[in-house]
């Protein structure tokens, strides 16, 4: 039985530590207990990854810092046993240098890149969100934190489901 945290952000700019969507969705016992997702405001008000995710400025301007919404988001990590997410090098990047400018201890939770996991498991090439939720049949608003998370979760669960160990 796996017990992981399912993340994914959405970044304003090309610095790591520009977080403006967070979406985070926790699995005990193989199954979906809670998600939690939130816009953020990040360091800087110029937005170059608008015409991905659709955030502007103006939706988060009033939003509250990565320092002032991680601790609550925190709860949701105790106890699991890695993190997932799909192109995990980037997912992790983002959280260590949100954990580094906000002066919070970084997480110390080892990724699973669903991006390798869709690879090893089912051969799916290009690997890309949409391609592997399609193949997998799961719904998806890309660039949604919350539904890029919950779509690697749901991705890490088939692989469990089919026997694939997340290692």
């Amino acid at each position: 039985m796996a017990n992981f945290v399912a993340i994914d952000f959405e970044t304003a700019d090309y610095g790591r530590d520009s977080a403006c969507a967070v979406g985070l969705v926790r699995v005990e016992n193989d199954r979906i207990v809670e998600e939690a997702s939130c816009l953020i405001r990040p360091p800087r008000e110029q937005f170059i990854f608008t015409h991905i995710h659709r955030i502007t400025w103006e939706d988060v301007r009033d939003q509250p810092t990565f320092a002032e919404i991680w601790p609550a988001f925190s709860p949701l990590l105790h106890g699991v046993d890695f993190l997932v997410a799909h192109n995990a090098p980037f997912d992790r990047g983002v959280l260590n240098a949100c954990c580094a400018a906000a002066q919070i201890a970084q997480s110390q939770h080892r990724f699973i890149c669903t991006v390798r996991l869709a690879r090893a498991a089912w051969g799916i090439r290009p690997t890309t969100l949409p391609n592997v939720c399609r193949h997998l049949g799961i719904g998806l608003r890309h660039h949604d934190a919350a539904s890029d998370a919950r779509a690697s979760a749901e991705i890490a669960l088939a692989a469990i489901r089919m026997g694939h160990g997340l290692s």
